[in-house]
């Protein structure tokens, strides 16, 4: 482990007691609420840089895809506490969200940098092509109950039925496909060999979960005081705070990969980090909630299908022709911006 790692850890472990103290002291809830926003993105690059070792073991391919499923536990532990609270709205603007997060602001801002930095870049055009159309099914599913409800048709008086439904093919999906997605591709460049010991990365990983854990929850009880205090739409927050402090892992990693000229590795971390999000935590999360008071369906907002479908759409053009310049990337940092805006005022 290097100095710069050990540093690393050190700071997250003081975000971690900051966090803490702000909690049980009962400080102004927003000042509780950034500082558990910060926590939770230390521990999520913390889990990125811990998972990043094993890419050494597992190539480029495997490696971007457990970092992704890794990535993406706070969003995991966040979206439980809150359902436990029944703040349902926020958890599905927050599930929306980190999906737009990963395919429309992380991939623009990957792609801007890098080709600002290195031109035009090349990546593996058949893998990121099943990838995005992948994220395309995957929105076109998550969509349908909340269209059905919104043209009242006759699966509208049944949305938790077919939600359920939904959430089962998506699980289905993404368990069949999942052996393609790892596995490494014809002549994939050597991964970075791995620096940290197998038992290190288990031990860092394991209390970076445990961290996670804790945090999400501070961070869930000083959220409704917060919104309030600062007169931000519960949607907003689910969509854009919640996603970003979320998603820090692909924020850093992926915008990184690009800056290092390794696109086909940006590619993967930040686009599977949205379709496990669409196709296994937003599913898992539906069948979880049956056993809350409150159950999460995919009847989304109407604004925010829409959107994702904008979205997977926008992001499969610039992806599927194996290439990505800066102009793509401006591009979709703007379509990012505009959905924001439209969710401060709520949905």
């Amino acid at each position: 482990m290097s100095r710069r790692e050990l540093r690393e850890i050190v700071v997250d472990v003081a975000l971690v007691i900051a966090a803490a103290l702000a909690h049980f002291l009962d400080v102004t809830a927003v000042l509780q609420f950034v500082l558990a926003a910060v926590a939770i993105a230390g521990l999520a690059r913390l889990v990125g840089t811990s998972t990043e070792q094993l890419g050494g073991r597992l190539g480029s391919s495997g490696a971007g895809a457990i970092q992704s499923a890794l990535g993406n536990l706070p969003e995991l532990f966040i979206a439980l506490f809150a359902l436990h609270d029944g703040l349902v709205k926020l958890v599905q603007a927050a599930l929306i969200g980190s999906v737009l997060a990963n395919s429309v602001l992380v991939l623009g801002i990957a792609f801007t940098v890098g080709g600002l930095r290195h031109g035009t870049q090349v990546f593996d055009s058949p893998r990121a092509r099943m990838i995005a159309s992948l994220t395309v099914l995957a929105a076109a599913i998550l969509s349908v109950p909340s269209l059905a409800h919104a043209f009242h048709a006759p699966a509208a008086a049944h949305g938790r039925s077919l939600s359920l439904i939904c959430a089962g093919v998506l699980l289905g999906v993404f368990v069949l496909t999942l052996p393609g997605l790892i596995a490494p591709l014809p002549g994939e460049p050597p991964h970075e060999p791995p620096r940290w010991s197998l038992p290190l990365t288990i031990v860092v990983l394991a209390l970076a979960g445990v961290g996670a854990a804790l945090v999400s929850d501070w961070f869930v009880s000083a959220l409704q005081p917060a919104i309030k205090t600062l007169h931000m739409s519960e949607s907003f927050a689910g969509l854009v705070v919640v996603a970003v402090a979320g998603n820090a892992v692909e924020n850093v990693i992926g915008v990184q990969l690009a800056a290092r000229h390794r696109p086909a590795f940006a590619i993967a971390v930040i686009l599977q980090s949205s379709l496990q999000v669409a196709l296994a935590l937003t599913p898992v999360l539906v069948f979880v909630s049956l056993l809350f008071a409150a159950n999460l369906t995919l009847v989304f907002p109407v604004l925010l299908a829409i959107s994702l479908l904008f979205a997977a759409g926008l992001g499969t053009l610039v992806v599927y022709d194996g290439e990505s310049t800066w102009p793509e990337g401006v591009i979709l940092v703007g379509l990012y911006v505009v959905i924001a805006a439209s969710f401060w005022w709520g949905a």
